[in-house]
């Protein structure tokens, strides 16, 4: 799993992968931490979806493109459009349809 640190890296990762699952999270946020093995099993599990994760709080302009006012927020991107969005806690299960819609 990437980690984003940059604008220019967040739109390098989107053009370089074909099939994207981006979690939008915070540190502080108790819902992402929760969220975070669940999201590392998924990539564990979907080796052609590139997955990422963007802090909002440092990267607030990747999140505003998005129009992202909760975390956290899964978006699938699939040939560089949003196939797929889950907000707040999910389980596994409903995650997963959201991984899938990348494919």
């Amino acid at each position: 799993m990437k980690i984003i640190e940059t604008e220019k890296e967040y739109d390098a990762f989107l053009s370089e992968n074909k099939s994207v699952f981006i979690d939008f999270y915070a540190d502080w946020c108790g819902p992402c931490k929760m969220a975070a093995p669940i999201v590392e099993a998924l990539a564990g599990e979907y080796p052609n979806v590139a997955f990422a994760k963007v802090n909002v709080d440092d990267l607030p302009e990747v999140a505003e493109r998005y129009g992202i006012m909760s975390i956290p927020t899964m978006i699938s991107v699939k040939n560089g459009e949003v196939a797929a969005t889950s907000v707040g806690f999910r389980p596994k299960e409903a995650l997963e349809e959201t991984v899938k819609a990348a494919l």
